[in-house]
């Protein structure tokens, strides 16, 4: 049992550490002011206009004061929509936390300004901008990255357009007689085929030569590569 003299002297450090702000948990704001240098420094380099909500913690959530406090993004996260900020007290018997956010990003996508068939090559009449919150992160900025591609399949006015709507152009199709040729120290050599599938520039395909022996290279402006 405490004498009055020991009460008197905890009741005493307890308001001298008080006064003096010793932290008895760890402060939300601080989380909170940590998660919003990550999101704008993350998001720095994003196109476009960045506006975000970090959510307010539960007040009945006591987390240990903490001096070496750690921001990252959790596993399959990104920062776009509504997704999560980490952070994690990097001490012997330290916590973590996950902090939910929303991110919006809005900026000008290109997207069809008619409605388009499939197969059909994007010409510079084909695409107009909008300025759009988006959820991902594949539109494009800029009409030199879609000119000239290819439409796997039709899309309606207005849509965004995105990686996975295009291709590069056939440098060779299928069943075109093609140029081969293989080229070595010293040597050159040309021969002709038929392509037996569709390549886009780069792209391996196979040839059948008049034997009818079958042979791989990479389409090269109509011409395929055989590798020495």
């Amino acid at each position: 049992m405490k004498t009055p003299l020991a009460l008197c002297l905890l009741l005493l450090q307890s308001i001298v550490a008080y006064a003096a702000g010793a932290p008895s948990a760890q402060s939300h704001a601080q989380i909170t002011k940590l998660v919003s240098a990550f999101v704008q420094q993350q998001t720095a380099s994003l196109a476009g206009k960045v506006d975000y909500q970090i959510e307010e913690l539960d007040p009945r959530i006591v987390l240990a004061p903490c001096a070496n406090l750690e921001t990252f993004l959790p596993g399959g996260s990104q920062l776009i929509g509504k997704t999560s900020v980490g952070v994690r007290c990097a001490e012997q018997n330290g916590w973590q936390i996950l902090v939910p956010v929303r991110i919006r990003i809005t900026l000008p996508l290109l997207v069809s300004a008619r409605q388009l068939p499939v197969g059909h090559t994007l010409q510079e009449q084909d695409i107009s901008r909008q300025t759009i919150e988006i959820s991902r992160t594949d539109g494009y900025t800029d009409a030199k990255q879609v000119i000239g591609k290819v439409l796997r399949y039709s899309i309606a006015a207005g849509q965004i357009l995105r990686d996975d709507m295009l291709r590069p152009p056939y440098s060779v199709t299928q069943g075109q007689i093609v140029q081969t040729t293989t080229r070595g120290k010293g040597f050159s050599i040309r021969g002709e085929g038929v392509a037996m599938s569709n390549a886009s520039e780069g792209q391996s395909v196979q040839v059948r030569v008049g034997s009818g022996r079958m042979i791989s290279g990479a389409a090269r402006n109509g011409v395929v590569e055989i590798p020495p």
